[in-house]
Order: C-alpha cells, then sequence, then structure tokens
C-alpha cells in the first residue's frame, strides 16, 4: 500500500468516526497518528476522497461522500438530501437553494455530474444558479432535482 494510499485510509477513518469541524484539527488528529501532512496536501487528500463540508447544529464537520454503506451511489444522492431548502425556475434557469454553507459543495456534486440538461452553476453561500439548455431542461432539472432531495 502506498503511504498516499494509507495517509488517505486513515483520513476515511477519522472523518468516519468522528466529527471534526476544520483542516487544521483533522491535522492534529493525523499528527497524533504519525502523519505529518501540510495543508495543501491535505487539501488534495480531501478532494480525492470527495470529502465535503456538511452543515450540523453545531456548525460543521467533514463528510466522506461515499460511506462503505453508500458505496456505489453518486455524492448528490446522498447530499442533497441533508442540504436541500428548495428549488424554483424561470425560463432557462433554475435556482436552488440549500442550507447556509451547503450550495458550494452540492454546486460541484452537480458539475460532476455532468447533466446534459445543464449549461452550468454558479453557487454561492446557500444559493446554486443552474443555467439550462431550454425551458423544458429546467423542468427536468427540477422535477429530477426534487426527486433526488425526496420531495
Amino acid at each position: 500500500m502506498t503511504s498516499k494510499r494509507a495517509r488517505q485510509d486513515v483520513i476515511r477513518e477519522l472523518i468516519d468516526g468522528k466529527e471534526i469541524a476544520s483542516q487544521e484539527e483533522l491535522r492534529k488528529l493525523l499528527r497524533e497518528r504519525g502523519w505529518d501532512v501540510t495543508q495543501s496536501t491535505l487539501s488534495r487528500d480531501l478532494r480525492d476522497l470527495r470529502v465535503a463540508r456538511v452543515p450540523t447544529q453545531e456548525g460543521v464537520r467533514y463528510a466522506l461522500a461515499h460511506s462503505a454503506e453508500e458505496e456505489g451511489r453518486l455524492v448528490l444522492d446522498v447530499l442533497l438530501p441533508q442540504l436541500w431548502n428548495g428549488v424554483d425556475g424561470v425560463n432557462e434557469l433554475v435556482v436552488l437553494h440549500t442550507l447556509r454553507g451547503g450550495a458550494n459543495t452540492i454546486g460541484e456534486a452537480l458539475d460532476l455530474e455532468e447533466w446534459p440538461d445543464v449549461l452550468g452553476t454558479i453557487a454561492g453561500d446557500d444559493t446554486i444558479l443552474l443555467i439550462c439548455r431550454s425551458s423544458a431542461a429546467r423542468e427536468r432539472t427540477i422535477r429530477r432535482l426534487r426527486t433526488i432531495a425526496g420531495e
């Protein structure tokens, strides 16, 4: 096993095992396990592992988009129901509302999905603008988002 893979396995284990709110907290826990990593290395690892910052009642925590129980499910399927706050649209535009701090995570997940009906996304703190190819594409996108969110 490569050191990168071993380090990422430890990161998965730490994130699965406790609520971690910051990279600095995660770096400290890794140091306690014998892994002294730079912030940039940790950022790359978190991106590679598809770790997201998820809002909680207490603030935010890191969460793995694919936990063992959810293996094979899409990131959007896992995160959207947790962060969903509503959707609306007009013409070719869809406005998706998330919990505060959730828009970047969902926006990135939408970009990874590469839906043919969506030309692009712009994410703020709790709002995502999706630009669709047509009004019909907007309607399909809204239906799909509502289904994923469980609405």
